[in-house]
């Protein structure tokens, strides 16, 4: 691999709107809170934060030609990514996702509107083979069409390309089933991994998260990983799995925590770390996360990862 490893990241871009009300919330009225727009969209989040740790990043996305993709796209590129090949859809408005959150910042409810996503079309994907060729490693977000993902599927595996996968949602994330046996790594929360696997309920141990990533692993996953919030994580490749705690820190706002986790894993990763020290930084660049409004935390480096370090 190359002294400077580059990814190419594919899915989704666009604005997060995030309500966090100052008392316990209340239905059917009206919550004194504050309410934060910031960049978002897991595949985007997924490349800034890698750019923020000094990978080559080249994300392929969609966005509006309107105010906020022109947003999206300089808070992109200023944070280091490329983003060159985005496509600026004349026609569509720029991805966004707006969350309610409650007093302690977890997610009450949130709705998503991505159809500018269908814009990555098998046409497009295929006028980028040359990235495919040039990358060292491919993450992908589960927002895209069932036909964008089967022709990145199959270019990847001509350009013997590993692809890294988060599935974004529960609802999303069967669009990866058939893929499973394709994938370098995934990095599901507990109930995307029991979907997944086929499995009624979502593991709520240590244990038993294990148990769902080993079972990813027999589907064909190299590497899974079963995030569990304030219980850490749990992996498995096929020749070792564990268990990693989470870091104690204030949560401020969990939104992009996780596709802080994937890109710090991803990082090490690149890097020929070992499992468990890539896991580390992932648990790292999670706790970094959870403590900023911002999806991205714009202080995110190398050197505050190694800071945070779980020992």
């Amino acid at each position: 691999m190359d002294a400077d490893p580059s990814v190419l990241v594919i899915g989704a871009s666009g604005i997060d709107t995030k309500g966090r009300p100052y008392e316990s919330l209340q239905m059917n009225t009206v919550n004194r809170g504050v309410i934060k727009n910031s960049v978002g969209g897991v595949a985007r989040n997924i490349a800034e934060n890698l750019a923020r740790l000094e990978v080559v990043t080249t994300l392929l996305s969609a966005v509006g030609q309107d105010s906020a993709g022109a947003v999206v796209m300089k808070r992109t590129t200023e944070a280091g990514v490329d983003t060159s090949q985005v496509l600026h859809v004349e026609t569509g408005h720029t991805g966004s996702y707006t969350a309610i959150l409650d007093d302690e910042g977890q997610l009450v409810v949130a709705i998503s509107d991505y159809d500018i996503v269908k814009a990555i079309s098998p046409a497009y994907l295929r006028r980028q083979s040359a990235l495919f060729a040039e990358a060292d490693m491919l993450a992908i977000d589960a927002s895209l069409s069932p036909k964008a993902l089967s022709t990145i599927f199959k270019i990847a595996k001509r350009y013997d390309l590993p692809v890294c996968a988060d599935p974004t949602s529960v609802e999303l994330a069967v669009k990866f089933v058939d893929y499973l046996p394709d994938l370098y790594m995934i990095a599901p929360d507990a109930n995307e991994a029991a979907m997944l696997c086929g499995m009624d309920n979502p593991p709520t141990t240590s244990e038993t998260a294990i148990e769902v990533a080993q079972c990813l692993v027999n589907r064909g996953v190299g590497i899974a990983i079963v995030t569990l919030a304030e219980q850490g994580l749990a992996y498995a490749n096929g020749s070792s799995a564990g268990h990693m705690a989470a870091l104690r820190t204030p949560v401020i706002d969990k939104t992009g925590a996780g596709d802080a986790l994937t890109a710090a894993v991803i990082f090490g990763l690149l890097h020929h770390m070992p499992l468990d020290e890539a896991m580390r930084l992932g648990v790292s660049a999670a706790a970094l996360t959870l403590r900023t409004r911002e999806t991205v935390a714009t202080d995110l480096s190398l050197d505050r990862l190694y800071d945070e370090l779980v020992v």
